[in-house]
């Protein structure tokens, strides 16, 4: 197979089986080096045809609370009160940029995800 862009399903599907042939490759040869740039290919064609949407901001707050065993108190300290915490994760308020910044601190959720617009439940005047 010679080196070139992937541009349709069948040449990434072909690339695919040279980067298997070669995952056995030794360090330092030439068909290590072939694995290199073959999967960065691969790794450029599905960043573009493959790409996964950033997650939902109170989706993502809810997981990582979740994953590190916080409470909803835990989150005072980011979000200011126990009524902003009700409110930000019941999508009646939304996210501040001090409150994006502290979480991003606090629970390492990367400010991308959090600064996404996202739907707040409408409230009835």
């Amino acid at each position: 197979m010679e080196l070139r862009p992937i541009k349709t399903e069948a040449d990434y599907q072909e690339t695919l089986k040279a980067i298997e042939q070669l995952l056995n490759a030794a360090p330092n040869t030439p068909e290590s080096d072939r694995l290199d740039v073959l999967s960065t290919l691969v790794e450029a064609y599905e960043k573009e045809h493959f790409a996964i949407e950033l997650p939902d901001p109170i989706e993502a707050i809810q997981y990582y609370m979740d994953t590190r065993g916080w409470s909803r108190r835990d989150l005072e300290s980011c979000l200011g009160s126990r009524a902003n915490v009700s409110e930000i994760l019941s999508r009646k308020r939304s996210l501040t940029l001090e409150m994006i910044w502290k979480l991003n601190q606090a629970l390492g959720i990367p400010a991308e995800i959090l600064i996404q617009p996202y739907e707040l439940m409408q409230t009835s005047a």
